[in-house]
Order: structure tokens, then C-alpha cells, then sequence
């Protein structure tokens, strides 16, 4: 009987003794194992992206927003603000303006807000400060208002004419002192049309007033915490059904209600969704290239038992026994998988951080799927060892020693 460590070491040297068939053989799982781990990686990279990006548009946030103008008010304003596990909401209300600063005249997106935003849409300051609700004809401005739109740089403190037309067509217009210009958040996601690098943000109040209304688009709302999100999100809901007498057998359906509510965990649910799909097909996609290489293993050991045909017969009569023969040849396929499987995961590992960086991902590396990989790889190994083993272990001594 041959114990594991001398089957270990008569394996490597028939693997070394066929060094260029022992390295096609170990590429085929070295490509498959490669091509799991980096789609893995990438799978995970998009998660985080998203994850990222999502908190980079608020925090705890929920959104409400009206489909039909003028239905939310300072009532519904109050009535929200009120319930227990809000930590903070600000109205919000968006028009394109003509704005004109020196001699440069252009459209630039209008977000009337109020003094909680910042905190509410996790918004920095390059420079300045936020609007109070004190404030009426201040204004604060994205990183791409300060410095691109327009032919020279704004700076704070300096003046813009902001020009609304209303909705009879009338044209109001007025003076803005800049207070603050606002840091970008580096975010590539836009959520309900929210992007503060091209925005103007002024108060809301002076915003109705120069409009001549009195109603909001939307609330961006946070709650004190993520665990709350869903269950403040469903008070909010229910209590904006009765405000505006939806029936209470009607409240799951969505296209029932005047207005649209969503919030960050049901966003995140979706956008985990997107990626796990995307992980899975990829995954799915870099598996053929693993059955591809098990199947290489398999012919390949097949080619090495007719090639060593006498030197099984001769093994035989030595006592090896059955067992022992099935067993050398099993711990060879496992090697073979077990260097292309390290081979491969490093590889993988590589391909999936150049490609994270080039597409500005976050990299990121699920270690027990990495290891999961990796020990399929050996099992790969193992089984398509086992045929070509179980053929060399039935062999017949006598005939074997007389193949030429």
C-alpha cells in the first residue's frame, strides 16, 4: 500500500518528467480558475460600487415625490417631520433658470431647499457656508457652476442674476449673493435628478415667492438610522395615504397614490440584485472555462496511463496494488488542479484588480469565494482524475507489461 507521501512524491516525478504535457494540462484550469476569481472580484467590485455611490447621494434617505403638481404642502411638510424617526426633511422644488454672472448667460439647474439639506443629502463645503432659512437671496453652488459653466470661475461672495420664467409665461428675475460653493461628492449616480456639481441651491421660500406658489415637488427625508429606513419609509407612506383618503385596501398599490415613495434600503435591495445577476452570469460564463479545463485533465491523464502502460505493469508486479495505482494516478490529477488552482486564483486576482482600477471600481476581494475557487479547482482535478485512474488501477499486469 502506498502511503499519501510517497504517492505525493512519485506524482511530481511524472510530472516533471513530462514538463511541457504537465503545463498544458495545469493551463487549461490555470484559465478557468482565473477567469472565476476575476468575474467573482467583479461581481463583488459593482456591489460595493453601487453601495458606495448610493451613500454618496444620502444618508438614511428617503424620497418622496409628487406626481401631480401642488399636492404637498407645509402640511404634509409638518406631518412628516413629526413622526419619531425622522431626523431630518427639506422640501424641495427644481426649475431650469436662465442665470447670468458678468457677461455670460446660461440654463442652469434651480434647487430651492432648505437649511437641513446638506445634512439630509450628505453634501460638503468647499468653501462658505450652507443656506439658513433665515436666508433670501443667498445662493450655493456646485463645483461645476463655480468653475465650468460659465467663461469665468465664481467665486464666493460674487453676485449672479438668476431668471425664472413662471408658469403664465412671466419672467421674474433677481440677484443672488453666492455664500458657499459646495465640494463635489465624486458620485456618478444620479437619484431623483439630484446632482449638486451643476446645481444652484437657493432658499425655498425666496424660490415659491419669486414663483408665486406655495407647494413642493418632492421631500428628501433622513431617518435617525439605516435600520429604521424601511419601517419610517412605511409610516410615511401610510401616513400620506390617509392625508390624501387612499383606501387602505388600495396602499400597495402604488399607481392609487398621487405621489412616489422610495428609500435607500429598497435601493440598495435593487441595485444588490444588478450586481449579484451580473455576478452570477459572469461567474456562470468563467465555469465553462473551468469545465473546458477538467475536461484537458481528463484527456491528458488518459494520454499518460497508454504512455506509461508497461510502467503500470511493471508497478503491478512490483504489488502495487489496485488501490495504490488508482490512488498515484488521483494524487496527480489533484496536483496538476492544486498548482493550476494557485496559478489561476493569483492570476484571477490580477486581472480583477487592473480591470477594478481601469473601470474606477473599488476592488474588492470575497476571500471565502476566492477560497471556494480554489478548492474547486482540486476537486476538478479530482474528478477528472478518477476515469483515467480507475483504467490504469483495472489493468491487467501480464498484458500491460507486453504493450509496446
Amino acid at each position: 500500500m502506498v502511503n499519501p507521501k510517497q504517492a505525493f512524491k512519485i506524482a511530481l516525478g511524472s510530472i516533471r518528467s513530462a514538463k511541457l504535457r504537465s503545463l498544458l494540462t495545469t493551463l487549461g484550469i490555470v484559465i478557468g480558475v482565473a477567469a472565476v476569481i476575476a468575474n467573482v472580484s467583479l461581481g463583488a467590485s459593482f456591489n460595493q460600487f453601487f453601495t458606495d455611490e448610493i451613500g454618496a447621494v444620502g444618508s438614511n434617505f428617503i424620497i418622496v415625490e409628487s406626481k401631480e403638481p401642488g399636492i404637498l404642502g407645509k402640511e404634509e411638510k409638518s406631518l412628516i417631520s413629526n413622526l419619531q424617526e425622522v431626523d431630518g426633511i427639506s422640501p424641495i422644488n427644481s426649475q431650469t433658470a436662465t442665470v447670468s454672472y458678468q457677461s455670460s448667460r446660461r440654463h442652469v439647474g434651480i434647487m430651492g431647499v432648505t437649511e437641513d439639506y446638506p445634512e439630509v443629502a450628505n453634501l460638503q463645503l468647499a468653501e462658505g457656508n450652507f443656506l439658513i432659512d433665515k436666508d433670501s437671496y443667498a445662493a450655493v453652488i456646485g463645483s461645476e457652476v463655480a468653475e465650468e459653466i460659465f467663461d469665468r470661475p465664481v467665486g464666493n461672495k460674487n453676485s449672479i442674476d438668476v431668471t425664472f420664467t413662471k408658469s403664465n409665461g412671466e419672467s421674474v428675475s433677481h440677484r443672488f449673493v453666492v455664500k458657499g460653493i459646495l465640494q463635489s461628492p465624486d458620485t456618478q449616480l444620479v437619484q431623483s435628478g439630484i446632482e449638486p456639481d451643476n446645481r444652484i441651491f437657493i432658499p425655498i421660500a425666496t424660490m415659491n415667492s419669486m414663483l408665486g406658489e406655495n407647494h413642493y415637488d418632492s421631500f428628501f427625508i433622513k431617518a435617525k438610522s439605516m435600520e429604521v429606513v424601511e419601517q419610517t419609509s412605511e409610516e410615511i407612506d401610510g401616513k400620506l395615504g390617509r392625508q390624501f383618503g387612499i383606501d387602505s385596501r388600495e396602499m400597495n398599490n402604488d399607481n392609487a397614490k398621487p405621489y412616489f415613495i422610495m428609500d435607500q434600503v429598497e435601493i440598495l435591495e435593487q441595485t444588490k440584485q444588478l450586481s449579484d445577476s451580473l455576478g452570477a452570469l459572469l461567474t456562470a460564463v468563467a465555469l465553462i472555462s473551468l469545465v473546458v479545463g477538467s475536461i484537458g485533465i481528463m484527456n491528458i491523464m488518459l494520454v499518460t496511463v497508454t504512455e506509461r502502460t508497461q510502467e503500470i505493469g511493471l508497478m503491478k508486479s512490483l504489488g502495487y496494488t489496485n488501490t495504490s495505482i488508482l490512488n498515484l494516478f488521483i494524487v496527480e490529477a489533484m496536483i496538476v488542479g492544486l498548482f493550476g488552482g494557485i496559478a489561476g486564483t493569483l492570476m484571477g486576482m490580477a486581472g480583477a484588480y487592473i480591470a477594478e482600477s481601469f473601470m474606477n471600481l473599488p476592488v474588492a476581494f470575497p476571500l471565502s469565494k476566492i477560497a471556494a475557487g480554489f478548492i474547486i479547482s482540486v476537486f476538478v482535478g479530482l474528478v477528472a482524475g478518477v476515469y483515467p485512474a480507475n483504467k490504469a488501477a483495472k489493468m491487467n499486469p501480464t498484458d500491460a507489461l507486453r504493450n509496446e
